[in-house]
């Protein structure tokens, strides 16, 4: 289990570095790679919520459910309004107050996934690889939103690189500190994976969706829908392989 969960925790930790395929690319071009990232992570993280972590959640025929839900929407919101945690995809943040703010709430993010990994695989280990793609979908456009901002606030590529892989990292520190410290498999079922179903779902209709509204070109409708599809149905297909 400890192998598993430390395996997903790197590979998460990993899509830090993602913003090195895009060194040599021109903004516009960027944001044309980060508008499909965008939807596919959208289906990705409401796709992971509703096909696995509520179902999950709700086997344990707990009453509060959807209040922990709730608690999660609500305390992912606070989560950014106090530390500033970051969800600008295309780099047009004031990069320039927030730069070191970003790296600081960024490794906090990845902390929470981190925990996120470890709970979902203490879980149930089908859950837990569910979770990860999820959690990595999303770290895809992140991570690149990320490296965006501190190239813009003027911090040169390969120290960008670096700050990005250190917060990368917490994840992995964020994934031992359940394991060894709040592995209560009743706590984690009943708290922590409908919990996260609601970080999934703020992100998703929080952060992204405002990002995919701010194209106005309606013959670019079709592809984001399709796009997300294509994260709903891959996050549908993990469950039925699974369920097999």
């Amino acid at each position: 289990m400890l192998g598993y969960i430390v395996i997903a925790s790197v590979l998460v930790s990993l899509m830090s570095l993602i913003g090195i395929l895009f060194i040599g690319m021109r903004g516009n071009t960027i944001d044309r790679f980060l508008e499909h990232f965008v939807s596919f992570a959208v289906g990705g993280l409401l796709g992971g919520a509703f096909f696995h972590l509520l179902p999950e959640a709700m086997e344990s025929k707990n009453p509060s459910i959807f209040t922990y839900v709730l608690l999660g929407i609500i305390l992912f919101f606070l989560i950014e309004k106090v530390l500033h945690w970051r969800h600008c995809h295309k780099g047009h943040c004031d990069a320039h107050t927030f730069t070191y703010l970003n790296i600081i709430g960024d490794g906090v993010h990845n902390f929470i996934d981190g925990m996120i990994i470890a709970a979902s695989f203490m879980t149930d280990q089908r859950l837990g690889i569910a979770t990860t793609v999820a959690v990595a979908v999303h770290e895809i456009p992140q991570e690149i939103g990320d490296f965006g901002i501190l190239i813009y606030g003027g911090i040169s590529k390969a120290k960008a690189l670096m700050y990005n892989f250190l917060s990368g990292l917490t994840a992995l520190i964020g994934a031992l500190t359940v394991y060894f410290f709040l592995g209560d498999s009743t706590w984690l079922k009943d708290f922590l994976i409908p919990w996260t179903a609601g970080g999934f779902i703020y992100i998703a209709l929080v952060d992204l969706i405002p990002e995919l509204h701010k194209e106005r070109k309606p013959g670019k409708l079709p592809l984001q829908l399709v796009t997300v599809f294509i994260g709903l149905w891959t996050m549908w297909g993990l469950r039925a392989v699974f369920e097999h």
